[in-house]
């Protein structure tokens, strides 16, 4: 069985900033890409950064120079800093891991998602 569990969205004020954590958890052998995606209401899913086990990342247009992705391999850890936040950014904020695991005498491989955090900025 394997987890993600995102922490530290909230209510901020723009141009204020928040930093969020995923933690996997379980039967995990390998961790690969993982990432944070959002969804604001009424839209689709969409990346805001990923960032690969060798800490290569991929950032979204719209948050460059404003959120960085970091990860730390020991604790199957992903942080997300987000600064300068805008009103925009409001949308609940999905953790995701590409990752093998163990289960059962076999190896598996599969995408997990974490159940969401809410992240709002206030005008």
């Amino acid at each position: 069985q394997v987890q993600l569990v995102e922490s530290g969205g909230g209510l901020v004020q723009a141009g204020g900033s928040l930093r969020l954590s995923c933690a996997a958890s379980g039967s995990i052998k390998t961790i690969r890409t993982m990432g944070w995606y959002r969804q604001a209401p009424g839209k689709q899913r969409e990346l805001v950064a990923a960032i690969t086990s060798g800490g290569g990342t991929n950032n979204a247009d719209s948050v460059k120079g404003r959120f960085t992705i970091s990860r730390d391999n020991a604790k199957n850890t992903i942080y997300l800093q987000m600064n300068s936040l805008k009103p925009e950014d409001t949308a609940v904020y999905y953790c995701n891991a590409d990752l093998t695991y163990y289960s059962r005498g076999y190896y598996g491989t599969n995408v997990y998602w974490g159940q969401g955090t809410q992240v709002t900025v206030s005008s």
